[in-house]
C-alpha cells in the first residue's frame, strides 16, 4: 500500500514537472515568435518611412527645380523674383534642408553627401548662384541629380 502511494505521488509529480515543462517551453516559442513579428513589423515600418523620405526628398527637389524653370524663362530674371516666387522658393528650400537632414538621420553618409550635393545644387538653381553664362541649370543639376538617385536605389536594395 505504501508503495502504490509514493508511485502515485511520483507519478503526479513527474506528470506535472513534464506538464510544466512543455508549458513553459510553448511560451518561450510564443514569446520568440512574437519578438520576430515585432521585429518585421519594426523593419517594414521604417523600410515604408525611409521610402517616403526619399519620396519627398526627390519631390521637393522637382519642385525647386520648376520654380526655377519659370524664372528662367522670363526675359527679366531680376524682375522675375516677385514676392509671390520669392515665398515659394523661401519655403520651398527650408522643406528641401529640412528633408535633407532626415536624410542624414534615417541614412549613411554616402546617401546623405549625395542628398547634399543634389540639394545644393538645386538651391543655387534657385538663386541662380552657378556660372549660368557658361553652364544650363540642366547642365548644373545633372550629375548631383544622377549621384543622388544611383545612391538611393543602392539604398533602397539595402533595406528591401
Amino acid at each position: 500500500m505504501q508503495t502504490q502511494v509514493w508511485t502515485s505521488l511520483l507519478g503526479v509529480l513527474l506528470g506535472g514537472g513534464l506538464a510544466y515543462l512543455a508549458q513553459l517551453t510553448a511560451s518561450r516559442q510564443a514569446s520568440r515568435s512574437e519578438d520576430r513579428r515585432q521585429a518585421s513589423q519594426l523593419a517594414e515600418t521604417r523600410r515604408t518611412e525611409r521610402l517616403g523620405l526619399l519620396r519627398e526628398f526627390i519631390s521637393l527637389a522637382e519642385e525647386g527645380i520648376r520654380i526655377a524653370e519659370k524664372r528662367e524663362d522670363t526675359a527679366d530674371w531680376d524682375a522675375a523674383a516677385t514676392a509671390g516666387w520669392l515665398s515659394s522658393a523661401r519655403d520651398l528650400v527650408s522643406r528641401l534642408w529640412v528633408c535633407e537632414r532626415m536624410i542624414q538621420i534615417q541614412f549613411g553618409d554616402e546617401l546623405y553627401g549625395h542628398a547634399y550635393a543634389y540639394a545644393t545644387a538645386v538651391d543655387q538653381v534657385l538663386w541662380r548662384e552657378y556660372d549660368h553664362t557658361a553652364t544650363s541649370m540642366w547642365d548644373h543639376l545633372r550629375e548631383p541629380q544622377i549621384r543622388f538617385l544611383r545612391a538611393a536605389r543602392a539604398e533602397i536594395d539595402k533595406i528591401s
